[in-house]
C-alpha cells in the first residue's frame, strides 16, 4: 500500500518535471529553435492545425528558424499565423521557404523572462509539494485506519521528503540552465 503511495508521487512528480520543461521551451532565449513556434496553428482547409502539420520548421542557424511549406498557397496563411501570435516575429518568405529571423533580447527583456521563468519554478515546486501533502494525508489515513503502524508512516513520510527534495532539486538545476541561457550575450 504505502509503496502504491510513493510510486503514484513519482509519476506524478516526473510528469510536472516534464510540464515545467515543456513551459520552459516556451520562453524564447534568443536562439532559433523550433518548438517555438509548436503552438502555432494554421488556418489550413477550414480547420485548425499545428503548423508542423503543414510544414517543416528547422535550425537555420543559431538566430533563423526556416520553415519549408508544403503547399504555396499556405505561406501567407502561415506568415499572417507567425505575425499574429504572442511571439513578436517577423516571418519573411522566399517561395515556399519562410525564413524567420529571432531578434536579439534588450537586457531589460532578459531580465523580465528570468522572472518568468523562476515564476514557472515556484510552480513546478509548489505541485510537487502538494503531491507531497497528498501522500502524507494517504499515509495518515491508512494509519488512523490502522492498516500501517506509526513506525511504518513516519518511514513513508521520510521517503516521499527525500523524493520530494530529489524534484525539486531537479527543478533548481532547470531554472538555473535556463537563466543562465537566457543572460547568455
Amino acid at each position: 500500500m504505502i509503496n502504491e503511495i510513493i510510486e503514484d508521487a513519482d509519476t506524478r512528480m516526473k510528469k510536472t518535471i516534464e510540464s515545467l520543461k515543456a513551459n520552459l521551451m516556451k520562453i524564447r532565449t534568443g536562439r532559433a529553435h523550433p518548438s517555438i513556434l509548436d503552438h502555432i496553428m494554421v488556418d489550413y482547409y477550414g480547420g485548425q492545425v499545428p503548423l508542423n502539420q503543414v510544414s517543416n520548421v528547422s535550425v537555420e542557424d543559431a538566430r533563423t528558424l526556416s520553415i519549408s511549406v508544403w503547399e504555396l498557397p499556405l505561406v501567407s496563411v502561415i506568415e499572417k499565423a507567425i505575425m499574429t501570435s504572442d511571439l513578436g516575429l517577423n516571418p519573411m518568405s522566399a517561395g515556399t521557404v519562410i525564413r524567420v529571423p529571432m531578434p536579439p533580447l534588450t537586457e531589460q527583456r532578459r531580465k523580465d523572462l528570468v522572472k518568468v521563468v523562476k515564476k514557472e519554478g515556484e510552480n513546478g515546486k509548489i505541485a510537487i509539494r502538494n503531491i507531497r501533502r497528498d501522500a502524507n494525508s494517504d499515509f495518515k489515513t491508512l494509519q488512523k485506519e490502522k492498516e500501517i503502524s506509526e513506525d511504518q508512516e513516519h518511514k513513508a513520510q521520510a521517503d516521499i521528503q527525500k523524493l520530494t527534495d530529489q524534484f525539486v532539486k531537479q527543478v533548481d538545476v532547470l531554472i538555473n540552465k535556463k537563466e543562465s541561457e537566457l543572460m547568455e550575450v
